[in-house]
């Protein structure tokens, strides 16, 4: 769908990203005949693949009866899915209430307050698990005013990319996808594209991007061992995973920009990080696709970009 009819909503221009195909980070692997292409997820309306499953989630509830008019949507977030929710709702026309990280950066919380969401700050100390905790809390205290979505826990995160980005990623690589990476923060992108993928040819390999230790900056990304395990994910669907530093990450956020003219966030450094890893073991003929997670406009009063400007 290319969203250009006046009759349009935000909301319903979600997905139908572009694919790109990587062509100077990737080095010697054109040459050896290995392809690696990056779906961009930041280019959804509101810089996110995020908005896939809120669009999702929010929909179920509307349908369910559990999103009702008067209702707000509540939920715990580390910031991008909170700002999907809050352009959904701002769209549709319900209140966000976002429980958030208290360092979260300022660009996320400037965004949520221009599209009029509540922000709840939690201790930082527990990162997107204590903020989870807190919606949780709220919800079952109040649950006249607020929906509750529960994107950890809900089934309609992994769908969504069942029914769309694993599709897409099929038909945009004329069905020769042999690989996919994806990291893992609520597990939704990688758990539900991973599924589908697999039942379109079994032979797909897929691959779980992981931070390196559970101290790191790999926003929105969780290291498993360390964390409260997602109830959508499904330890079975990983073929193998690949642990990334966030240095790693943050010199393939810069190359990406500089190199490629992909201006993303930290997370996809990693996941660009990790599908070259692996692409680099890989035969001719292999093609490996990950996801661009978010727009670099949300990182920068960050340390990278601060030090990079002054140099």
């Amino acid at each position: 769908m290319i969203c250009v009819h006046t009759n349009y909503r935000i909301v319903e221009c979600v997905g139908n990203t572009p694919l790109f195909r990587l062509s100077t980070v990737t080095g010697e692997l054109e040459r050896q005949g290995v392809s690696v292409y990056v779906k961009a997820e930041h280019l959804n309306p509101s810089g996110s693949v995020k908005d896939r499953a809120a669009k999702a989630m929010i929909l179920d509830g509307i349908r369910s009866g559990q999103l009702t008019e008067g209702k707000s949507i509540i939920d715990g977030t580390s910031g991008n899915t909170g700002i999907s929710y809050a352009m959904i709702g701002a769209a549709l026309g319900y209140g966000v209430t976002l429980c958030l990280p208290k360092n979260a950066n300022i660009e996320r919380k400037r965004i949520l307050r221009a599209y009029g969401a509540e922000i709840i700050e939690t201790d930082p100390l527990q990162s997107s698990d204590g903020a989870q905790l807190a919606a949780k809390r709220i919800a079952e205290e109040e649950p006249e005013k607020y929906f509750y979505p529960d994107q950890y826990n809900n089934a309609e995160n992994w769908k969504a990319h069942y029914n769309g980005t694993a599709l897409e990623i099929w038909e945009q690589t004329d069905k020769k996808i042999t690989h996919f990476v994806a990291g893992m923060g609520t597990s939704g992108t990688f758990i539900g594209t991973s599924r589908r993928l697999k039942q379109l040819n079994p032979s797909i390999r897929t691959i779980a991007m992981q931070p390196d230790s559970p101290l790191h900056g790999l926003e929105g990304m969780k290291h498993l061992a360390t964390t409260l395990l997602p109830g959508i994910y499904d330890s079975k669907v990983a073929d193998g995973q690949i642990d990334i530093s966030t240095e790693e990450a943050q010199r393939m956020q810069l190359r990406l920009a500089r190199e490629e003219g992909l201006f993303v966030g930290i997370s996809s450094g990693a996941n660009v990080s990790a599908a070259l890893q692996l692409a680099a073991g890989l035969p001719p003929g292999s093609v490996v696709v990950t996801i661009l997670c978010d727009s670099g406009l949300r990182y920068l009063s960050d340390g990278l970009w601060a030090k990079e400007s002054s140099t």
